[in-house]
């Protein structure tokens, strides 16, 4: 129970959440996330990239969603970590094949 807490504290203390952002949104774009990405279904990169456009447009305003809108660490969908891990598992594959 002190767990959840405290990941609900940081959660909110890291302020994406703030602007509308998932954290899956605010992982860093590499090659292998870029390869998730793409694999996406349509509805859920469409959705990412408007989460996405609103943060800049709110970060560049320097301004904040009303409260009633921010993304609840109960509701923060894990959407791109399927996706990723499955990449990275293809590409460690290839890398073993590679090798003999």
């Amino acid at each position: 129970i002190l767990l959840v807490g405290f990941r609900k504290w940081y959660y909110n203390a890291a302020g994406f959440n703030k602007i509308g952002l998932m954290r899956d949104d605010t992982i860093h774009e590499d090659g292998d996330v870029k390869e998730a990405l793409r694999r996406l279904p349509e509805k859920v990169y469409n959705d990412r990239m408007f989460r996405l456009k609103r943060a800049l447009d709110l970060s560049m305003k320097q301004a904040v969603l009303p409260k009633e809108q921010w993304t609840q660490y109960e509701e923060d969908v894990h959407y791109l970590e399927p996706y990723l891990e499955e990449v990275i598992r293809e590409r460690k594959e290839v890398e073993e094949w590679s090798k003999k």
